[in-house]
């Protein structure tokens, strides 16, 4: 399901802060802005007035509307017709400028929300960029629990039954924090980056079997929750082999079983962690996570290790 934005949600998301009045075309408040249409055309989000490629939200400054009072009234009216004929999400008019007559007729008339701000025209254009890209930015939701550990975004997977709410009360508890149990939503707000968060229906909530849904926030504290974190890390909880027997070679045995998993556009670093009776998944999850922020740094005990082993094996147990 693609992300959108209607034109009634941008105001109301926006009012507040940009001072936003709307003037002219009410009846387009259920104008949508679906994600798609991002890719399609060379067109930005939010800029000022362009009639060449048109933006999703047209902000008309000083220079905008001097430009405009330039033409003579016959092209003068046939650039505000071209403009409404693009159905842009918005016109935002800058500067509490009054707005011209003929430009909220046009806008009434074809239904096209038209707002003033007593903001400059790149306030207008920094904040509605910004927000617009973050609401229509991919976004996915997955199967696990989403804890920050040590200050970086862990999210926990692993079949149903394998432990994986138990573990986050466990992390909980040990004072790290919970950002989302079940079904966290991810969302690429940068070439490189995934933001991590929680559904508002499953806002603070965890649910253990046997216990119920429990709700962290009241039973721990304001600190022991946390509104979003960036996705570093994924841990896996897997099932040893049914047989008793491991297929994993020796290597595995020295690095830790590391592999990736694709998230949107980006391959996020994962590591599995075996699931049997008497393991402390609490403490070998803080383990992966602090090896993983060395590894980060440069880092890597199992390389070390190889290394000091060929060196071993090249000058002995001497001193070369």
């Amino acid at each position: 399901m693609n992300a959108s934005i209607t034109a009634s949600d941008l105001f109301e998301q926006q009012q507040e802060r940009l001072s936003l009045r709307w003037v002219a075309g009410q009846e387009g408040a259920r104008r949508v802005l679906e994600a798609v249409e991002t890719v399609a055309r060379r067109p930005s989000l939010a800029g000022y007035l362009n009639i060449i490629y048109p933006n999703k939200v047209q902000i008309l400054g000083t220079e905008e509307l001097a430009w405009l009072d330039g033409l003579d009234s016959r092209l003068r009216w046939e650039t505000i017709e071209k403009i409404m004929q693009y159905r842009p999400l918005a016109l935002v008019i800058s500067k509490g400028q009054s707005c011209p007559e003929d430009l909220r007729e046009a806008a009434e008339e074809s239904q096209t929300p038209l707002w003033l701000s007593p903001r400059r025209g790149h306030e207008l254009l920094n904040h509605l960029q910004y927000h617009l890209a973050r609401s229509l930015a991919p976004r996915v939701t997955l199967h696990g629990v989403f804890m920050e550990v040590y200050s970086i975004g862990v999210l926990i997977t692993g079949e149903s039954g394998s432990g994986k709410s138990e573990l986050a009360l466990e992390l909980v508890t040990r004072g790290h924090r919970l950002v989302a149990d079940d079904a966290p939503e991810f969302t690429q707000i940068a070439p490189d980056v995934l933001d991590g968060s929680c559904p508002e229906l499953l806002q603070d909530l965890l649910e253990l079997r046997g216990l119920g849904v429990l709700n962290i926030r009241q039973m721990f504290g304001d600190t022991a929750v946390k509104r979003n974190k960036y996705l570093r890390l994924i841990v896996h909880l897997g099932r040893p082999e049914q047989d008793g027997t491991s297929h994993e070679d020796g290597m595995v045995r020295l690095t830790g079983d590391l592999g990736v998993r694709r998230v949107l556009d980006l391959d996020v670093p994962m590591i599995t962690l075996p699931v049997m009776p008497g393991r402390n998944l609490a403490v070998l999850t803080e383990a992966a996570t602090r090896t993983h922020i060395l590894r980060a740094k440069g880092v890597d005990p199992a390389a070390a290790f190889l290394a000091r082993h060929s060196h071993f094996l090249e000058y002995g147990s001497g001193t070369p």
